[in-house]
């Protein structure tokens, strides 16, 4: 059985996704569990993990209320609000609360690098910890220093890279391994295998893919690195069987238990250990 670890669902028409511009105009569409369905139908995949795309807490009540396969929902909350407990609290005793498991923020579009670091959004992780929370990041190299200086500050939570920190695979990436390096000396970070088909470009399939993703697995471990579809984002680059099989075939090498933990186990931990399912 396989946890997908990171994908989406929206509707463009109950609100607006500022970055669905013309260059994602194929998935500038309602993508809604039906279509999730059929898109894991034939593969191992039995949860989800639905990830917020917008800032907007309609967006979260809505994953929340989604059914299986999504068994998780990180969701977005506004961090810098004064009362960002209470809105933690809120959405998380809320109907489908039970399922939230994270929260996220998309650090990358804030034209301020340093976002991450701020004092208010700093508070506004620990109030996400000690509800017992992941906190996702959402970064590049641009937003590397402040997410460092957010997990320092905030030692006591648990922090998932999402994308492998999106490596420049298509141009080459020569500061990767070290911000790799760098998250993954601090022991509450993992690392999602997600998203490296599109950040490697439409000619990926000539792209060392595979090298990134078991890079990821080489500095993390498995007991940290998960797998995520990035779906339907990574419909831009390929179908959902093609991603999976891509990250798979990536980790051959790995033992029944490490591949395990990298499909399943790390994100069941995670996640999911303390979330309900419905169906």
């Amino acid at each position: 059985m396989i946890i997908d670890a990171h994908h989406h669902l929206w509707d463009p028409a109950d609100r607006p996704y500022p970055w669905m511009d013309d260059s994602v105009a194929p998935i500038r569409r309602r993508f809604d569990v039906d279509d999730l369905r059929a898109a894991t139908t034939g593969t191992s995949v039995t949860r989800t993990i639905a990830v917020q795309a917008v800032h907007d807490a309609g967006e979260t009540a809505w994953l929340l209320a989604q059914p299986a396969p999504v068994a998780g929902v990180v969701g977005w909350v506004d961090l810098t609000a004064p009362d960002v407990a209470e809105r933690v609290a809120s959405a998380s005793t809320g109907p489908g609360g039970e399922r939230l498991v994270g929260i996220r923020h998309q650090a990358q579009d804030e034209p301020d690098p340093g976002w991450l670091a701020r004092p208010e959004v700093v508070r506004g992780v620990r109030a996400v910890a000690r509800a017992g929370l992941v906190f996702d990041l959402l970064v590049r190299a641009r937003e590397h220093d402040a997410a460092l200086a957010l997990v320092d500050n905030v030692p006591e939570a648990s922090f998932v890279l999402d994308h492998a920190g999106k490596p420049s695979i298509d141009t080459g990436d020569p500061s990767w391994p070290d911000r790799m390096r760098d998250l993954a000396v601090r022991p509450n970070v993992a690392c999602k295998v997600s998203g490296l088909l599109t950040e490697a470009g439409a000619d990926w399939r000539e792209r060392p893919v595979a090298r990134y993703a078991r890079a990821v697995v080489e500095h993390f471990g498995p007991e940290r690195s998960l797998f995520g579809s990035d779906w339907p984002v990574s419909t831009l680059a390929a179908d959902y069987a093609e991603v999976l099989h891509t990250t798979s075939d990536a980790l051959a090498d790995l033992s029944p238990t490490e591949r395990d933990a990298v499909l399943r186990g790390t994100a069941e931990r995670i996640y999911l250990a303390g979330a309900s399912t419905q169906t």
